[in-house]
């Protein structure tokens, strides 16, 4: 056998690719027909460009370039005050999502899509800090401040739901430390 046929555990197949570009994308959007456009207009743009997708950090800087353009086009500009005391409005939940994935559903819609993009990376794709500043742009203190804002949005979310503040609780602890 020769180097060339072995794969090392690091490799990605085109699969595993698609599969993290599309939670990616269901982080930003948190619509699953939205995330798989953005993927699948990723993938096209970088296979006509390049042939192929070389990593996956291509792939998200690609989807989350798609994002922000797709944003810019439906001039959907959110402006959030910093020093806002007011709870968070939460949507709500339709009867076809009971449970868990409603009230994920509901405690992720209080977050803005960057402060949902950083929670995902971080958490769930386990980068650091610095590394999340570097693919987005930002200082490591911007992404830490947004991490802990975040965190803080979803605590008062869960705190604030009346009828289900003990299952958010442990949802909450479900999602950010298992």
């Amino acid at each position: 056998m020769d180097s060339a046929t072995t794969h090392s555990p690091e490799t990605t197949t085109d699969a595993d690719l698609l599969q993290a570009g599309y939670r990616y994308a269901l982080a930003l959007t948190r619509n699953p027909t939205d995330a798989e456009d953005l993927v699948q207009e990723g993938w096209l743009n970088l296979c006509r460009r390049y042939g192929s997708v070389q990593s996956r950090a291509v792939l998200f800087t690609t989807v989350r370039n798609l994002f922000i353009d797709q944003c810019r086009r439906r001039k959907i500009v959110e402006f959030e005050s910093l020093d806002q005391e007011e709870a968070p409005v939460l949507p709500s939940v339709s009867p076809e999502e009971p449970g868990v994935k409603g009230d994920l559903e509901a405690l992720l819609a209080v977050l803005r899509p960057q402060e949902r993009e950083i929670l995902f990376l971080h958490y769930y794709q386990g980068h650091t800090a610095e590394e999340i500043g570097q693919m987005s742009g930002h200082p490591r203190g911007t992404v830490l401040s947004l991490m802990r804002r975040a965190i803080g949005k979803l605590r008062e979310a869960a705190a604030k739901t009346p009828e289900a503040s003990a299952c958010n609780q442990w949802l909450l602890f479900f999602v950010f430390f298992v």
